[in-house]
Protein backbone atom coordinates (compact mmCIF):
# COMPACT_ATOMS: atom_id res chain seq x y z
CA UNK A 1 0.00 0.00 0.00
CA UNK A 2 1.14 3.62 -1.03
CA UNK A 3 0.55 7.14 -0.32
CA UNK A 4 -0.70 9.33 -3.12
CA UNK A 5 1.22 12.74 -2.70
CA UNK A 6 -1.61 15.04 -2.96
CA UNK A 7 -1.73 17.34 -6.36
CA UNK A 8 -1.41 21.52 -5.69
CA UNK A 9 -4.13 23.04 -6.90
CA UNK A 10 -3.62 25.67 -9.35
CA UNK A 11 -3.82 29.32 -8.52
CA UNK A 12 -2.40 29.20 -5.16
CA UNK A 13 0.65 31.06 -5.61
CA UNK A 14 -1.53 33.67 -7.36
CA UNK A 15 -3.76 33.84 -4.46
CA UNK A 16 -1.06 34.54 -2.18
CA UNK A 17 0.47 37.19 -4.67
CA UNK A 18 -2.82 39.07 -4.47
CA UNK A 19 -3.10 38.73 -0.89
CA UNK A 20 0.25 40.40 -0.72
CA UNK A 21 -0.71 43.04 -3.33
CA UNK A 22 -3.55 43.74 -1.01
CA UNK A 23 -1.87 43.95 2.32
CA UNK A 24 0.37 46.58 0.46
CA UNK A 25 -2.15 48.46 -0.87
CA UNK A 26 -3.74 48.71 2.30
CA UNK A 27 -0.85 49.87 4.02
CA UNK A 28 -0.52 52.25 1.49
CA UNK A 29 -3.81 53.57 2.12
CA UNK A 30 -3.43 53.69 5.92
CA UNK A 31 0.03 55.51 4.90
CA UNK A 32 -1.89 58.16 2.81
CA UNK A 33 -4.71 58.62 5.12
CA UNK A 34 -2.30 59.29 7.86
CA UNK A 35 0.02 61.55 5.61
CA UNK A 36 -3.18 63.19 4.83
CA UNK A 37 -5.30 63.58 7.66
CA UNK A 38 -3.35 62.83 10.93
CA UNK A 39 -1.40 65.61 12.38
CA UNK A 40 2.07 65.42 13.54
CA UNK A 41 2.15 66.58 17.44
CA UNK A 42 5.82 66.69 17.68
CA UNK A 43 6.76 70.12 19.35
CA UNK A 44 10.08 72.28 18.11
CA UNK A 45 12.03 75.23 19.65
CA UNK A 46 13.26 77.74 16.96
CA UNK A 47 16.94 78.66 17.06
CA UNK A 48 16.48 82.65 16.75
CA UNK A 49 20.51 82.90 17.92
CA UNK A 50 19.84 85.69 20.13
CA UNK A 51 18.60 84.93 23.84
CA UNK A 52 15.67 87.72 23.50
CA UNK A 53 14.61 88.05 19.63
CA UNK A 54 12.86 91.04 18.53
CA UNK A 55 9.37 90.73 16.42
CA UNK A 56 7.37 93.80 14.02
CA UNK A 57 4.71 92.83 12.10
CA UNK A 58 5.55 89.52 12.23
CA UNK A 59 9.00 89.56 10.89
CA UNK A 60 12.28 88.79 13.40
CA UNK A 61 14.79 91.48 13.26
CA UNK A 62 18.73 91.07 12.87
CA UNK A 63 19.09 92.20 16.62
CA UNK A 64 17.72 90.91 19.59
CA UNK A 65 17.04 92.81 22.77
CA UNK A 66 18.83 93.28 26.25
CA UNK A 67 16.76 93.40 29.74
CA UNK A 68 18.06 95.23 32.47
CA UNK A 69 16.06 95.43 35.79
CA UNK A 70 12.94 93.86 33.93
CA UNK A 71 12.63 96.81 31.81
CA UNK A 72 13.19 96.29 27.71
CA UNK A 73 16.20 97.80 25.98
CA UNK A 74 15.79 97.67 21.91
CA UNK A 75 18.83 98.43 19.99
CA UNK A 76 18.82 101.48 17.81
CA UNK A 77 19.07 99.55 14.56
CA UNK A 78 15.83 98.02 15.40
CA UNK A 79 14.25 101.85 16.17
CA UNK A 80 15.39 103.12 13.02
CA UNK A 81 13.52 100.39 11.03
CA UNK A 82 10.20 100.69 12.84
CA UNK A 83 10.55 104.28 13.18
CA UNK A 84 11.28 105.52 9.88
CA UNK A 85 12.92 108.39 8.49
CA UNK A 86 10.68 110.87 9.75
CA UNK A 87 11.38 109.69 13.44
CA UNK A 88 14.74 109.49 13.36
CA UNK A 89 17.07 108.04 16.36
CA UNK A 90 20.43 109.56 15.71
CA UNK A 91 23.75 107.58 17.42
CA UNK A 92 26.98 109.52 17.05
CA UNK A 93 29.77 106.96 18.50
CA UNK A 94 32.53 109.13 19.30
CA UNK A 95 31.08 111.00 22.43
CA UNK A 96 28.20 108.08 22.76
CA UNK A 97 25.70 110.92 22.11
CA UNK A 98 21.83 109.34 21.17
CA UNK A 99 19.35 112.40 19.90
CA UNK A 100 16.01 111.25 19.88
CA UNK A 101 13.46 114.09 17.60
CA UNK A 102 9.59 114.38 17.42
CA UNK A 103 8.15 117.30 15.82
CA UNK A 104 8.12 119.43 19.23
CA UNK A 105 10.71 117.64 21.00
CA UNK A 106 14.36 116.63 21.22
CA UNK A 107 15.39 114.28 23.91
CA UNK A 108 19.29 114.11 24.82
CA UNK A 109 21.16 111.14 26.03
CA UNK A 110 24.12 109.62 26.38
CA UNK A 111 25.50 105.70 27.25
CA UNK A 112 26.07 104.62 30.38
CA UNK A 113 24.37 108.07 31.96
CA UNK A 114 21.09 108.73 33.69
CA UNK A 115 21.27 112.17 32.75
CA UNK A 116 19.26 113.42 29.73
CA UNK A 117 18.06 116.36 28.84
CA UNK A 118 14.20 116.89 27.14
CA UNK A 119 13.65 120.09 24.93
CA UNK A 120 17.22 121.57 27.30
CA UNK A 121 15.36 120.56 30.47
CA UNK A 122 16.73 117.82 32.96
CA UNK A 123 15.03 114.72 32.23
CA UNK A 124 14.89 111.63 34.42
CA UNK A 125 16.10 108.29 32.88
CA UNK A 126 16.03 105.21 35.02
CA UNK A 127 18.33 103.15 33.13
CA UNK A 128 21.21 104.41 30.87
CA UNK A 129 21.07 103.63 27.47
CA UNK A 130 24.39 100.84 27.15
CA UNK A 131 26.48 99.42 24.33
CA UNK A 132 26.63 95.77 23.98
CA UNK A 133 28.39 93.94 21.45
CA UNK A 134 28.84 97.35 19.43
CA UNK A 135 25.52 97.82 19.13
CA UNK A 136 23.65 100.46 21.49
CA UNK A 137 20.38 99.97 23.02
CA UNK A 138 17.79 102.11 24.38
CA UNK A 139 15.14 101.65 27.40
CA UNK A 140 11.70 101.22 25.96
CA UNK A 141 10.72 103.84 28.43
CA UNK A 142 11.30 107.20 26.76
CA UNK A 143 10.15 105.66 23.27
CA UNK A 144 7.12 104.90 24.58
CA UNK A 145 7.08 108.74 25.81
CA UNK A 146 8.41 110.20 22.56
CA UNK A 147 6.88 107.77 20.02
CA UNK A 148 4.17 105.67 21.48
CA UNK A 149 6.29 102.40 20.90
CA UNK A 150 5.13 99.50 22.89
CA UNK A 151 7.53 96.66 23.97
CA UNK A 152 5.55 93.48 25.04
CA UNK A 153 7.92 90.46 26.76
CA UNK A 154 6.99 87.48 26.29
CA UNK A 155 8.42 85.41 29.20
CA UNK A 156 8.09 81.78 28.44
CA UNK A 157 10.14 82.44 25.11
CA UNK A 158 12.01 85.33 25.95
CA UNK A 159 10.48 87.27 22.97
CA UNK A 160 10.23 91.14 22.81
CA UNK A 161 7.04 92.22 20.38
CA UNK A 162 7.21 95.44 19.05
CA UNK A 163 4.17 97.69 18.22
CA UNK A 164 3.69 100.92 16.81
CA UNK A 165 1.42 103.90 17.77
CA UNK A 166 -1.76 103.82 16.20
CA UNK A 167 -0.93 100.23 14.98
CA UNK A 168 -4.44 98.46 13.79
CA UNK A 169 -3.95 94.40 14.22
CA UNK A 170 -6.79 91.53 13.23
CA UNK A 171 -6.92 88.87 16.31
CA UNK A 172 -8.60 85.91 16.61
CA UNK A 173 -9.42 83.01 18.93
CA UNK A 174 -8.54 79.60 18.80
CA UNK A 175 -11.15 77.87 19.01
CA UNK A 176 -9.73 73.78 19.64
CA UNK A 177 -10.68 72.34 23.18
CA UNK A 178 -6.90 71.08 22.70
CA UNK A 179 -5.61 74.01 21.56
CA UNK A 180 -4.65 75.06 18.20
CA UNK A 181 -1.51 74.32 16.84
CA UNK A 182 0.95 77.05 15.39
CA UNK A 183 2.94 75.54 12.88
CA UNK A 184 6.23 75.61 11.44
CA UNK A 185 4.96 75.67 7.51
CA UNK A 186 1.92 75.50 5.87
CA UNK A 187 1.02 71.65 6.29
CA UNK A 188 -0.23 69.57 9.47
CA UNK A 189 2.55 67.36 9.40
CA UNK A 190 5.25 70.41 10.23
CA UNK A 191 6.17 70.66 13.88
CA UNK A 192 4.41 72.57 16.38
CA UNK A 193 6.15 76.29 18.12
CA UNK A 194 3.28 76.70 19.85
CA UNK A 195 0.06 75.61 21.27
CA UNK A 196 -2.73 78.23 21.44
CA UNK A 197 -5.28 77.79 24.66
CA UNK A 198 -8.88 77.71 23.28
CA UNK A 199 -10.12 81.06 23.80
CA UNK A 200 -7.04 82.81 23.70
CA UNK A 201 -6.26 84.89 21.05
CA UNK A 202 -3.46 85.17 18.17
CA UNK A 203 -2.33 88.03 15.92
CA UNK A 204 -2.61 87.56 12.45
CA UNK A 205 -0.33 89.28 9.99
CA UNK A 206 -0.55 87.44 6.69
CA UNK A 207 -2.25 84.73 4.62
CA UNK A 208 -0.26 81.84 2.72
CA UNK A 209 -1.85 78.99 0.80
CA UNK A 210 -5.26 79.10 2.98
CA UNK A 211 -3.03 79.25 6.27
CA UNK A 212 -3.39 82.71 8.45
CA UNK A 213 0.34 83.62 9.61
CA UNK A 214 0.05 84.56 12.72
CA UNK A 215 2.13 85.06 15.96
CA UNK A 216 0.81 83.08 19.53
CA UNK A 217 0.71 84.51 23.10
CA UNK A 218 4.10 83.47 23.75
CA UNK A 219 5.17 85.45 20.57
CA UNK A 220 6.10 82.45 18.40
CA UNK A 221 5.58 83.05 14.66
CA UNK A 222 4.23 80.34 12.22
CA UNK A 223 1.10 79.21 10.24
CA UNK A 224 -2.43 77.96 11.79
CA UNK A 225 -5.43 76.83 9.92
CA UNK A 226 -8.26 79.24 9.13
CA UNK A 227 -10.62 76.60 10.25
CA UNK A 228 -8.94 76.46 13.62
CA UNK A 229 -9.76 80.28 14.80
CA UNK A 230 -12.26 82.90 14.45
CA UNK A 231 -11.40 86.71 14.13
CA UNK A 232 -11.69 88.93 16.94
CA UNK A 233 -12.41 92.50 17.41
CA UNK A 234 -9.62 94.70 15.87
CA UNK A 235 -6.79 95.38 18.14
CA UNK A 236 -5.62 99.20 17.80
CA UNK A 237 -2.78 100.01 19.61
CA UNK A 238 -3.01 103.45 21.52
CA UNK A 239 -1.53 106.12 20.00
CA UNK A 240 1.14 108.40 21.20
CA UNK A 241 0.56 111.18 23.41
CA UNK A 242 -0.52 114.12 21.23
CA UNK A 243 1.90 117.16 20.30
CA UNK A 244 0.02 119.90 19.82
CA UNK A 245 0.65 121.34 16.39
CA UNK A 246 2.65 124.43 15.81
CA UNK A 247 1.15 126.92 13.43
CA UNK A 248 4.14 128.93 11.92
CA UNK A 249 1.55 131.23 9.85
CA UNK A 250 -1.16 132.61 12.08
CA UNK A 251 -2.81 135.58 9.38
CA UNK A 252 -5.25 133.53 8.14
CA UNK A 253 -5.95 134.28 3.83
CA UNK A 254 -3.03 135.81 3.98
CA UNK A 255 0.07 134.84 1.57
CA UNK A 256 3.43 135.04 2.91
CA UNK A 257 5.39 137.97 1.22
CA UNK A 258 8.95 138.03 2.41
CA UNK A 259 12.29 140.16 1.33
CA UNK A 260 15.92 139.39 2.03
CA UNK A 261 17.52 142.31 3.48
CA UNK A 262 21.22 141.61 2.48
CA UNK A 263 23.62 143.23 5.33
CA UNK A 264 27.07 142.79 4.74
CA UNK A 265 29.21 145.27 6.92
CA UNK A 266 26.56 147.59 8.07
CA UNK A 267 22.38 147.48 8.45
CA UNK A 268 20.30 149.83 6.28
CA UNK A 269 19.28 153.16 7.46
CA UNK A 270 15.67 152.49 7.86
CA UNK A 271 14.72 155.63 7.15
CA UNK A 272 15.83 155.25 3.30
CA UNK A 273 14.15 152.00 2.79
CA UNK A 274 10.71 153.29 1.94
CA UNK A 275 7.17 152.11 2.14
CA UNK A 276 7.33 148.33 0.97
CA UNK A 277 3.63 147.83 0.47
CA UNK A 278 2.23 144.61 0.99
CA UNK A 279 6.07 142.91 2.92
CA UNK A 280 5.03 140.96 6.36
CA UNK A 281 8.39 139.36 6.72
CA UNK A 282 11.64 140.58 6.73
CA UNK A 283 14.86 138.53 6.69
CA UNK A 284 18.15 140.11 7.17
CA UNK A 285 21.10 138.37 6.69
CA UNK A 286 22.49 138.79 10.11
CA UNK A 287 23.85 135.51 11.39
CA UNK A 288 26.94 133.88 10.12
CA UNK A 289 28.98 130.89 10.73
CA UNK A 290 32.94 131.59 11.93
CA UNK A 291 34.29 128.18 12.72
CA UNK A 292 34.24 124.17 12.85
CA UNK A 293 33.45 124.88 16.51
CA UNK A 294 29.79 125.77 15.84
CA UNK A 295 30.68 129.73 16.86
CA UNK A 296 28.15 132.40 15.00
CA UNK A 297 28.96 135.57 14.71
CA UNK A 298 25.96 138.17 14.70
CA UNK A 299 24.84 141.23 13.17
CA UNK A 300 21.85 141.85 14.45
CA UNK A 301 20.32 145.48 14.66
CA UNK A 302 17.53 145.81 17.26
CA UNK A 303 16.75 149.34 15.83
CA UNK A 304 16.04 147.40 12.29
CA UNK A 305 13.59 145.32 14.45
CA UNK A 306 11.71 147.72 16.17
CA UNK A 307 11.06 149.30 12.55
CA UNK A 308 9.86 146.56 10.60
CA UNK A 309 7.94 145.31 13.69
CA UNK A 310 6.04 148.72 13.46
CA UNK A 311 5.87 148.43 9.05
CA UNK A 312 3.30 145.22 10.65
CA UNK A 313 6.67 142.74 9.57
CA UNK A 314 7.47 139.25 11.13
CA UNK A 315 11.83 139.40 11.24
CA UNK A 316 13.18 135.99 10.55
CA UNK A 317 16.80 136.53 10.50
CA UNK A 318 19.02 134.32 8.03
CA UNK A 319 21.25 132.24 9.17
CA UNK A 320 23.99 131.16 7.00
CA UNK A 321 27.07 128.52 6.65
CA UNK A 322 29.41 131.20 5.23
CA UNK A 323 29.05 129.07 2.20
CA UNK A 324 32.29 127.35 3.62
CA UNK A 325 32.28 123.55 2.86
CA UNK A 326 35.54 122.58 5.62
CA UNK A 327 34.08 124.73 8.52
CA UNK A 328 30.38 123.18 8.07
CA UNK A 329 31.30 119.78 7.42
CA UNK A 330 32.74 120.03 11.01
CA UNK A 331 30.14 122.06 12.95
CA UNK A 332 27.56 119.72 11.69
CA UNK A 333 29.74 116.64 12.20
CA UNK A 334 29.22 116.16 16.10
CA UNK A 335 25.74 117.04 18.21
CA UNK A 336 27.72 119.16 20.91
CA UNK A 337 28.58 121.83 17.82
CA UNK A 338 25.10 121.28 16.48
CA UNK A 339 23.38 121.87 19.44
CA UNK A 340 26.02 125.16 20.04
CA UNK A 341 24.54 126.45 17.19
CA UNK A 342 20.76 126.26 18.30
CA UNK A 343 21.38 127.86 21.39
CA UNK A 344 23.30 130.69 19.78
CA UNK A 345 20.04 131.26 17.39
CA UNK A 346 17.36 130.98 20.40
CA UNK A 347 19.69 133.12 22.67
CA UNK A 348 19.40 135.73 19.29
CA UNK A 349 16.08 135.52 18.50
CA UNK A 350 15.08 135.87 22.67
CA UNK A 351 17.71 138.95 22.61
CA UNK A 352 16.34 140.72 19.40
CA UNK A 353 12.69 139.54 19.40
CA UNK A 354 12.73 137.91 16.27
CA UNK A 355 9.95 135.60 14.98
CA UNK A 356 11.77 133.00 12.99
CA UNK A 357 15.20 132.00 11.62
CA UNK A 358 16.20 130.89 8.04
CA UNK A 359 18.74 128.70 7.32
CA UNK A 360 20.78 128.99 4.48
CA UNK A 361 23.20 126.35 3.85
CA UNK A 362 25.17 126.51 0.25
CA UNK A 363 28.79 125.45 -0.78
CA UNK A 364 28.13 122.24 0.91
CA UNK A 365 29.92 118.89 0.44
CA UNK A 366 27.17 115.79 -0.16
CA UNK A 367 28.62 113.32 2.90
CA UNK A 368 27.08 116.25 4.58
CA UNK A 369 23.39 115.20 4.07
CA UNK A 370 22.79 113.63 6.75
CA UNK A 371 24.62 115.71 9.43
CA UNK A 372 22.65 118.36 7.80
CA UNK A 373 18.99 117.02 8.39
CA UNK A 374 19.64 115.76 11.95
CA UNK A 375 20.58 120.04 12.58
CA UNK A 376 17.77 120.65 11.33
CA UNK A 377 15.52 117.83 12.89
CA UNK A 378 17.35 118.90 16.41
CA UNK A 379 16.54 122.64 15.39
CA UNK A 380 12.86 122.94 14.64
CA UNK A 381 11.33 121.82 17.48
CA UNK A 382 13.41 124.11 20.25
CA UNK A 383 12.64 126.80 17.97
CA UNK A 384 8.61 125.98 18.11
CA UNK A 385 9.25 125.43 22.10
CA UNK A 386 9.61 129.48 21.48
CA UNK A 387 7.11 130.22 18.75
CA UNK A 388 9.90 130.54 16.06
CA UNK A 389 9.32 129.56 12.47
CA UNK A 390 11.48 127.50 10.57
CA UNK A 391 12.53 128.11 7.03
CA UNK A 392 14.99 126.78 4.76
CA UNK A 393 16.55 128.26 1.50
CA UNK A 394 17.10 125.37 -1.41
CA UNK A 395 18.18 125.43 -5.09
CA UNK A 396 16.47 124.14 -7.90
CA UNK A 397 17.52 120.35 -8.17
CA UNK A 398 20.31 119.87 -10.04
CA UNK A 399 23.70 117.71 -10.32
CA UNK A 400 25.86 119.87 -9.08
CA UNK A 401 27.64 118.87 -6.03
CA UNK A 402 28.02 121.46 -3.55
CA UNK A 403 25.20 123.20 -4.71
CA UNK A 404 21.86 121.15 -4.90
CA UNK A 405 23.21 117.27 -3.91
CA UNK A 406 23.62 118.01 -0.65
CA UNK A 407 19.79 119.13 -0.10
CA UNK A 408 17.80 116.19 1.50
CA UNK A 409 14.58 118.25 0.35
CA UNK A 410 12.05 115.61 1.07
CA UNK A 411 13.84 114.41 4.56
CA UNK A 412 13.86 118.97 5.21
CA UNK A 413 10.32 119.30 4.12
CA UNK A 414 8.84 116.82 6.33
CA UNK A 415 10.75 118.89 9.08
CA UNK A 416 10.57 123.00 8.32
CA UNK A 417 7.74 125.01 8.67
CA UNK A 418 8.67 126.18 4.82
CA UNK A 419 11.31 125.67 2.17
CA UNK A 420 12.11 128.73 0.16
CA UNK A 421 12.62 127.72 -3.56
CA UNK A 422 15.63 129.88 -4.63
CA UNK A 423 14.10 130.46 -8.20
CA UNK A 424 16.74 132.15 -9.46
CA UNK A 425 20.48 131.59 -11.41
CA UNK A 426 19.55 129.73 -14.05
CA UNK A 427 22.33 131.19 -15.64
CA UNK A 428 24.63 132.15 -13.10
CA UNK A 429 27.38 134.90 -12.58
CA UNK A 430 29.56 132.71 -14.95
CA UNK A 431 27.39 131.16 -16.89
CA UNK A 432 29.38 130.00 -19.88
CA UNK A 433 26.16 131.49 -22.32
CA UNK A 434 24.11 133.92 -21.64
CA UNK A 435 20.47 134.07 -20.68
CA UNK A 436 17.72 134.82 -18.36
CA UNK A 437 18.31 134.78 -14.74
CA UNK A 438 14.76 132.16 -14.59
CA UNK A 439 12.81 132.20 -17.16
CA UNK A 440 9.34 131.44 -16.08
CA UNK A 441 9.26 127.64 -17.64
CA UNK A 442 12.36 126.67 -15.86
CA UNK A 443 10.83 128.51 -12.45
CA UNK A 444 7.74 126.07 -12.78
CA UNK A 445 9.55 122.82 -13.66
CA UNK A 446 11.51 123.52 -10.29
CA UNK A 447 9.09 123.88 -7.83
CA UNK A 448 6.96 121.39 -9.51
CA UNK A 449 10.04 118.49 -9.26
CA UNK A 450 10.48 119.59 -5.33
CA UNK A 451 6.78 118.86 -5.16
CA UNK A 452 6.63 115.87 -7.32
CA UNK A 453 9.75 114.08 -6.47
CA UNK A 454 10.01 115.13 -3.25
CA UNK A 455 6.64 114.98 -1.80
CA UNK A 456 6.82 118.62 -0.01
CA UNK A 457 3.46 120.19 0.16
CA UNK A 458 2.72 123.16 -1.64
CA UNK A 459 1.88 125.14 1.77
CA UNK A 460 5.52 124.76 2.98
CA UNK A 461 6.69 126.20 -0.04
CA UNK A 462 7.41 130.18 -1.06
CA UNK A 463 8.48 131.10 -4.44
CA UNK A 464 11.89 133.06 -4.39
CA UNK A 465 11.72 135.56 -7.07
CA UNK A 466 14.84 138.06 -8.11
CA UNK A 467 14.75 141.69 -8.49
CA UNK A 468 17.95 141.26 -10.15
CA UNK A 469 19.22 140.59 -13.70
CA UNK A 470 22.22 140.11 -15.35
CA UNK A 471 23.71 142.41 -18.07
CA UNK A 472 25.24 140.07 -20.59
CA UNK A 473 27.98 140.77 -22.61
CA UNK A 474 29.39 138.86 -25.39
CA UNK A 475 32.92 139.97 -27.19
CA UNK A 476 35.50 138.10 -28.89
CA UNK A 477 33.50 134.66 -28.23
CA UNK A 478 33.92 135.50 -24.30
CA UNK A 479 30.96 135.97 -22.52
CA UNK A 480 30.25 137.58 -19.06
CA UNK A 481 28.07 139.24 -17.08
CA UNK A 482 27.11 141.57 -13.77
CA UNK A 483 24.51 141.85 -11.49
CA UNK A 484 22.12 144.63 -11.43
CA UNK A 485 18.87 146.00 -9.56
CA UNK A 486 15.63 147.02 -11.54
CA UNK A 487 16.56 150.65 -11.51
CA UNK A 488 19.69 150.48 -13.37
CA UNK A 489 17.82 148.21 -16.09
CA UNK A 490 15.55 151.38 -16.56
CA UNK A 491 17.63 153.82 -16.85
CA UNK A 492 19.82 152.04 -19.18
CA UNK A 493 16.95 151.49 -21.41
CA UNK A 494 15.85 155.09 -20.83
CA UNK A 495 19.68 156.65 -21.88
CA UNK A 496 19.81 154.59 -25.11
CA UNK A 497 16.58 155.18 -26.22
CA UNK A 498 15.71 150.65 -25.92
CA UNK A 499 12.53 149.24 -26.86
CA UNK A 500 12.15 146.12 -25.24
CA UNK A 501 10.86 143.04 -26.92
CA UNK A 502 8.69 139.95 -25.11
CA UNK A 503 10.62 136.74 -25.18
CA UNK A 504 8.27 134.12 -25.63
CA UNK A 505 10.37 131.63 -24.55
CA UNK A 506 11.64 132.97 -21.11
CA UNK A 507 8.15 134.92 -20.29
CA UNK A 508 10.06 138.07 -19.86
CA UNK A 509 10.83 141.31 -21.74
CA UNK A 510 14.28 141.41 -23.58
CA UNK A 511 16.27 144.53 -24.74
CA UNK A 512 19.86 143.77 -26.58
CA UNK A 513 22.13 146.57 -27.88
CA UNK A 514 25.62 147.50 -29.19
CA UNK A 515 28.29 149.34 -27.09
CA UNK A 516 32.46 149.24 -27.57
CA UNK A 517 32.15 146.40 -30.05
CA UNK A 518 29.76 144.13 -27.87
CA UNK A 519 26.72 143.01 -27.87
CA UNK A 520 25.02 143.29 -24.62
CA UNK A 521 21.73 141.40 -23.74
CA UNK A 522 19.38 141.29 -21.12
CA UNK A 523 15.97 139.24 -19.85
CA UNK A 524 14.70 141.98 -17.73
CA UNK A 525 12.96 141.40 -14.08
CA UNK A 526 10.22 143.75 -14.17
CA UNK A 527 6.42 143.90 -13.39
CA UNK A 528 5.17 142.14 -16.14
CA UNK A 529 7.71 138.90 -15.31
CA UNK A 530 7.10 139.32 -11.19
CA UNK A 531 3.02 139.17 -12.08
CA UNK A 532 3.97 135.94 -14.18
CA UNK A 533 5.82 134.99 -11.10
CA UNK A 534 3.28 135.78 -8.56
CA UNK A 535 0.34 134.25 -10.66
CA UNK A 536 2.32 130.72 -10.74
CA UNK A 537 2.63 130.99 -6.81
CA UNK A 538 -1.12 130.96 -6.67
CA UNK A 539 -1.81 128.13 -9.44
CA UNK A 540 0.52 125.75 -7.58
CA UNK A 541 -1.29 126.41 -4.60
CA UNK A 542 2.27 127.66 -2.66
CA UNK A 543 2.44 129.36 0.95
CA UNK A 544 3.53 132.83 -0.82
CA UNK A 545 6.54 134.37 -2.48
CA UNK A 546 10.45 135.72 -0.93
CA UNK A 547 12.30 138.15 -3.45
CA UNK A 548 16.31 138.53 -3.33
CA UNK A 549 17.05 141.01 -2.43
CA UNK A 550 15.34 144.26 -1.05
CA UNK A 551 18.21 146.10 -2.11
CA UNK A 552 18.13 145.52 -6.22
CA UNK A 553 14.01 146.84 -5.81
CA UNK A 554 12.63 149.84 -7.63
CA UNK A 555 10.02 151.10 -5.31
CA UNK A 556 6.80 150.50 -7.79
CA UNK A 557 7.83 146.62 -7.47
CA UNK A 558 6.20 146.44 -4.04
CA UNK A 559 2.45 147.56 -5.53
CA UNK A 560 3.05 145.29 -8.04
CA UNK A 561 3.94 142.15 -6.12
CA UNK A 562 0.75 143.08 -3.52
CA UNK A 563 -1.62 143.62 -6.06
CA UNK A 564 -0.77 140.33 -7.70
CA UNK A 565 -0.68 138.17 -4.31
CA UNK A 566 -4.06 139.39 -3.54
CA UNK A 567 -5.30 139.58 -7.40
CA UNK A 568 -5.78 142.95 -7.86
CA UNK A 569 -5.53 144.40 -11.26
CA UNK A 570 -2.52 146.42 -11.62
Amino acid sequence: MYTRTPRRRKGGAAWYTLLFLLFIAAAMGVWFIYLKFIPNQQMTVPDYKMEHPITYKGEVMDQGAVLRNDEVMVPVSALQKVLGPGEPVYYEPESGSIVLTTANKVLQMKTDALTAQLNQKPYELHIAAQTKDDAVYIPISPLEELYGLKAEYKADSGIVILLQSGESIQPAKALKSKGSAIRTKTSIHSPIVEKVPQGELVRIWGEEDGWLYVQGPQGQLGYMQKSSVELANIEKIPDASKEEAFIPWKVLGSKINLTWEAVYDRNPDTNSIGDLKGVNVASPTWFELQDGKGTIKGNADPAYVRWAHKQGMQVWALFSNGFEPEQTTEALAKAETRFKMIRQLLAFAETYDLQGINIDFENVRTSDKANLVQFVRELTPLMHEEGLVVSIDVTPKSNSELWSLFLDRKALGQTVDYMMVMAYDEHWASSPEAGSVASLGWTASAVKRIIEEDGVPPNKIILSMPLYTRIWTEKDGEVTSKAVGMDKIKEIISTKKLTASFDQSSGQNYVEYEDNGALNRIWIEDGKSIQSRVKLMHDLGLAGVATWNRSFQTSSIWSVIDDAINKRPS
